[in-house]
């Protein structure tokens, strides 16, 4: 068996194989396995290699979403999210990093609500996201934040929904880590494999998995794990709705039974029932959230003590 990318064990064994249900960008297959360890689930072997073929243009952080109800409510909850969690930052002016921000809508959110912003950077692997982006006022790095150098030490570091999406995560947020500055934060989202979803669809396709382009997929237990070689800590940690996995779980399970269109032109998230299905399942998430874990965790981690520039 691999060992994991985690914590280096090799106690892992076969969770699931999955194909790329909603970009349809290739018709391999790819097995994932699941970290007996430290609980974490991973793509084995890693398709680095087709890392440029895995983000197609019409990708979802790529293009600029059409607004309906769905998202003018995400959009509103994410500002009132966000303007507390500003407001605890020091200093007249604040410098924002958006790693895999892609056009660079939230930090265009953040400005909105934030006069104290000036600088966002954002960085990630599309030219065309990189124009609109420019066109907005951020400034744009094409590449992978390993790739990313800067004398600019940064508030705030986003990394949503991104950690997954790299071959070393460690290495990533350790990265990040020195990017920071001194009482700086990292907001960090990520899927969480040890949920309700994850158990009912793993043997037919869970959301989660967002195959082939998620290759480290943490729970808790694993997350914490990986923190303990880093100069970070955990400033704080909660589970958040997870509609998103629903959604793209129930609508590939009727794609397979042949009830329901998908294709490479007209992927997954841009499915007319795929709002649907995310708002009744994230509003699932929002009640039993204070007593379950659902698919998403919600991190914010700033420098241990010992922490040193």
């Amino acid at each position: 068996m691999p060992a994991c990318p985690v914590c280096a064990h090799a106690d892992t064994q076969p969770w699931s194989t999955a194909r790329d249900y909603e970009y349809f960008t290739s018709d391999k297959t790819y097995d994932y396995f699941h970290c007996a360890h430290c609980d974490c689930l991973f793509i084995h072997p890693v398709p680095l290699a087709e890392l440029p073929l895995l983000y197609p243009p019409n990708y979802y952080s790529f293009v600029t979403a059409k607004k309906n109800l769905v998202t003018k409510i995400k959009e509103w909850l994410d500002a009132r999210y966000f303007r507390k969690l500003l407001k605890a930052l020091p200093g007249a002016h604040l410098s924002v990093l958006d790693v895999g921000g892609g056009t660079g809508w939230l930090s265009t959110l953040l400005r909105k609500h934030e006069p104290r912003i000036g600088t966002t950077q954002i960085v990630d692997i599309d030219a065309q996201a990189g124009t609109q982006a420019r066109a907005a006022g951020h400034s744009y790095f094409e590449g992978t934040l390993e790739a990313f150098e800067t004398d600019t030490r940064y508030d705030l570091v986003l990394m949503l929904n991104l950690i997954e999406h790299v071959a070393d995560p460690l290495a990533v947020l350790n990265k990040a880590a020195r990017l920071l500055k001194p009482n700086g934060i990292i907001l960090v989202k990520t899927p969480n494999c040890d949920s309700l979803d994850a158990r009912i669809f793993h043997k037919s396709y869970w959301g989660g998995l967002h195959c082939p382009r998620h290759w480290v997929i943490f729970s808790e237990k694993s997350f914490r794990r990986m923190m303990e070689d880093t100069p970070l800590r955990i400033k704080a940690l909660e589970y958040t709705q997870g509609g998103p996995f629903w959604a793209f779980s129930f609508i590939i399970a009727l794609y397979r039974k042949g009830w329901l269109k998908v294709s490479r032109q007209r992927p997954v998230i841009f499915h007319p029932l795929f709002p649907f299905f995310g708002a009744v399942t994230a509003a699932f998430d929002f009640l039993r959230r204070p007593f379950a874990r659902t698919s998403q965790l919600f991190l914010v981690l700033g420098k241990k003590e010992d922490a040193y520039l």
